[in-house]
């Protein structure tokens, strides 16, 4: 049975999980009904960050345009552009152990496209959560529903892998920004052009 997370909260992913290498990290919403005559992207991101919490370059960031990072280690699975259906909305998998020593944290991001110019905000987006599922069994180990927390915000930090004393372990985050991916990517080290 799945942990369940609250805000704030962090758990021990493979210390509890021996063995655990291969995951897949879900990354799920939906849109709540409104008349603003756009539709709503949502995309999910990675950032994987070194021990100053920054990206060491360009190809530590995966997004649907740059699906792959760390080696081949984190692979994003494609982007969903509705978010229409139940279950995951957009997969990203991670092979724990092939993930660079110089990586020592991943954020999983879920941004609004474009949601400024659109009017959207996280305020109209509902049941958005992140889910860790051991891909060799397919058995979820982690969840953490973010709740209706959000108003204003066109992007939101869900959760991080992170390691700590040669294990992986997961947090979850739940915060939210305005500015949306720029915003993020820039506090992360990146240039946004």
């Amino acid at each position: 049975m799945a942990i369940s997370l609250s805000k704030g909260q962090k758990v021990d992913l493979t210390k509890t999980n021996p063995g655990l290498s291969k995951v897949i990290v879900g990354l799920g919403w939906d849109t709540n009904k409104y008349d603003g005559g756009q539709a709503f992207d949502l995309d999910a991101s990675i950032f994987l960050l070194d021990t100053s919490g920054k990206c060491a370059s360009d190809k530590d960031f995966i997004f649907y345009n740059q699906l792959e990072g760390g080696n081949g280690s984190v692979v994003h699975t494609g982007d969903n552009r509705t978010g229409e259906g139940d279950g995951d909305d957009e997969q990203v998998k991670v092979n724990l152990n092939a993930v660079p020593a110089g990586i020592e944290k991943i954020s999983f991001v879920i941004t609004i496209h474009d949601g400024e110019n659109r009017g959207q905000n996280f305020g109209q987006v509902s049941n958005a959560f992140v889910r860790i599922v051991n891909e060799e069994t397919n058995e979820e180990v982690i969840r953490y529903d973010l709740g209706e927390d959000f108003s204003i915000e066109t992007a939101i930090i869900v959760g991080e892998l992170y390691r700590h004393n040669g294990e992986w372990k997961f947090s979850a985050v739940g915060s939210g920004y305005q500015g949306g991916l720029a915003r993020i990517a820039t506090d992360f080290g990146l240039q946004v052009g």
